[in-house]
């Protein structure tokens, strides 16, 4: 593969599911269909903590969680653990940053050579309550999602706004000029993060009454396991919503991911009236899922395919047109993908990275590796680690039951084998197989000590539990809403 300019575009929060190229009815996405027409769509791709700031730590470093200790929203990625921007920017080549990155501060070297209207954590702290784990604690600043649903402008939409702007005058500037190297671009929106709140011109395009409900929504439908009935006690998103409420919310998301894909069609316009078409490639992911109401969750933080899974279309030069890759990746992926595509060679001290390129992938000629995604953050009462073997998905829970679902046969997730005896020789491969990369054990205890440790150097417990937390990180310019949580009644 030839070195070529990369635009790599990352939106927040967007399940895979809710895509047209990816077998979604309803949901209107002609410029992302587009690209992956004209590229390669992968079928089966996670991020590697379904919660913004790992997720993100994890996709710049090319490591898991556990390898860099950026467990949740409270301790953010700072520079320190050398990055694919940085890998870049030594090599001589260009590397900005348009929009969220979510890491600690602009003041630390994150290894752009610049960035644009970034979006940090709060403070340089970010949200440390979703430390307070042991007990849970109830954070009722998730009632928002509903109260706010609905047809509007925001924050997040006007900042959208923005970083399509700045990205567009960018790329225009770029393209008069004489680029010298390759570059790597990357633009990342916050929508359709909520709120979930759409302008009119999307928000009409899914009437209320047409949105489908959520998948296994009845409470009778909902499935039970501890580690579910934890998050809903933390996470209480769906104690405000009623019927009204709830159709909005689909609504105002699905509008949201075409505000989405019409940004991304305004990007690619401009590389198509400038020439850099020719000469640039395109990538677009997420940096988690949303589980939009099914099974009664909101937000993130668990292993359904809702939460963990991406969507990942790459496209451009040399790269084939009209495929579905199958084989699973992980956002660790695009730390090699994204260095091969601009013609960096790889650094000796990246040789144990756990990702291979999308292009060796492709190929075929990728090593074998397990894709795993752990998660240690808000609403976990335990550390959760999944993996995918095969056809197979297998989440692993320290201290509480296995969860073990067939993707091929039960691509909703409907019927969980983990306890069935009859699969008791393939929950213990997949196990051996998780303890191949990770000791979850070691893991978990790891993480609880660096949250303890960390709301020790805030005050402690109490003084965490007191500053309350807040339902997303405000745009630059603007400041966090807090609401106030509490110590969940029921332990885990």
């Amino acid at each position: 593969m030839q070195p070529r300019n990369l635009l790599f575009i990352m939106s927040d929060e967007h399940s895979r599911r809710v895509l047209g190229c990816y077998g979604h009815a309803m949901i209107r996405t002609p410029n992302l269909d587009r690209l992956a027409a004209r590229g390669v769509r992968f079928s089966d791709a996670y991020c590697n903590s379904p919660i913004c700031v790992p997720s993100r730590a994890s996709f710049h470093t090319g490591r898991y969680p556990h390898q860099i200790r950026f467990w949740d929203n409270g301790i953010p990625y700072d520079g320190s653990v050398p990055s694919w921007a940085h890998r870049v920017r030594e090599a001589g080549c260009r590397a900005t940053a348009i929009g969220k990155l979510h890491f600690r501060s602009a003041d630390d070297d994150n290894g752009f050579s610049e960035e644009i209207m970034p979006l940090h954590v709060v403070d340089g702290v970010g949200d440390p309550s979703g430390m307070l784990r042991r007990p849970l604690a109830v954070r009722k600043a998730a009632l928002k999602l509903a109260r706010d649903a609905g047809c509007g402008d925001s924050d997040y939409q006007r900042y959208d706004d923005r970083i399509t702007g700045a990205a567009q005058q960018w790329l225009r500037e770029i393209a008069s000029g004489d680029a010298g190297k390759p570059w790597v671009l990357f633009v990342s929106f916050v929508c359709p993060h909520f709120p979930l709140i759409a302008r009119p011109q999307w928000y009409s395009l899914y009437p209320e009454n047409e949105v489908p409900r959520p998948a296994l929504y009845a409470i009778d439908e909902r499935p039970h396991h501890p580690y579910l009935s934890a998050l809903r006690e933390c996470q209480i998103y769906d104690q405000g919503f009623d019927e009204s409420r709830l159709r909005k919310a689909i609504a105002a998301y699905f509008g949201l991911v075409s505000f989405v894909d019409h940004n991304v069609g305004r990007l690619l316009a401009v590389l198509e009236a400038t020439g850099l078409e020719r000469e640039t490639r395109v990538i677009y992911t997420s940096d988690h899922g949303d589980n939009l109401g099914t099974r009664g969750l909101w937000g993130k933080s668990c292993m359904y395919e809702e939460a963990a899974g991406v969507p990942l279309i790459m496209a451009g030069p040399e790269v084939p047109q009209g495929v579905v890759c199958r084989e699973p990746v992980s956002l660790v992926d695009c730390f090699a993908t994204i260095l091969d595509c601009v013609g960096v060679p790889r650094n000796p001290a990246d040789a144990g990275l756990p990702g291979a390129s999308l292009c060796d992938v492709v190929a075929g000629t990728a090593p074998h590796r397990t894709v795993m995604s752990e998660y240690h953050a808000a609403g976990a009462a335990t550390g959760a680690f999944m993996i995918r073997r095969g056809p197979y998905k297998y989440v692993h829970y320290v201290g509480m039951p296995p969860q073990l679902f067939d993707l091929e046969h039960d691509p909703q997730e409907t019927k969980d084998l983990g306890a069935d005896p009859r699969w008791a020789d393939v929950v213990a491969d997949c196990e051996a197989q998780l303890r191949g990369v990770v000791d979850p054990d070691a893991a978990d205890r790891q993480a609880f000590a660096d949250q303890a440790e960390r709301m020790a150097a805030l005050g402690g417990r109490e003084a965490v539990l007191a500053r309350g937390s807040f339902a997303f990180s405000p745009v630059p310019g603007t400041k966090a809403v807090y609401a106030e949580t509490e110590i969940a009644t029921k332990p885990v």
